[in-house]
């Protein structure tokens, strides 16, 4: 069974950066595209950017330039590094395949953005 555990989340300046993983736990093929998503408060869940198996990858208008998804295959692990935070990208932020698939859902990891 697959378990996908988000970390890295916290509460940063705005202007700052922050370093999210994705761990997934148990075998999740190289194959698969994987994606990062969030939901803030009142709105509903977004994909920020997915990465294919190749390494392309692709990212939501409001994070283009700001945001960068990685992968190490050899590690099962998904990274999105955050730059320029505002107060915007205060979220909970997921990681999944994509499309995802609900039952592999995490509890994300919370991303504040304030001063």
């Amino acid at each position: 069974q697959v378990q996908l555990v988000e970390s890295g989340g916290g509460l940063v300046q705005p202007g700052g950066s922050l370093r999210l993983s994705c761990a997934a736990s148990g075998s999740i093929s190289s194959r698969y595209t994987m994606g990062w998503y969030r939901q803030a408060p009142g709105k509903q869940r977004e994909l920020v950017a997915r990465i294919n198996s190749g390494g392309t990858t692709n990212y939501a208008d409001s994070v283009k330039g700001r945001f960068t998804i990685s992968r190490d295959n050899a590690k099962n692990t998904v990274y999105l590094q955050m730059n320029s935070l505002g107060a915007e990208d205060t979220a909970v932020y997921y990681c999944n395949l994509h499309p995802p698939i609900s039952r592999y859902w995490g509890q994300g990891t919370q991303v504040t953005v304030s001063s």
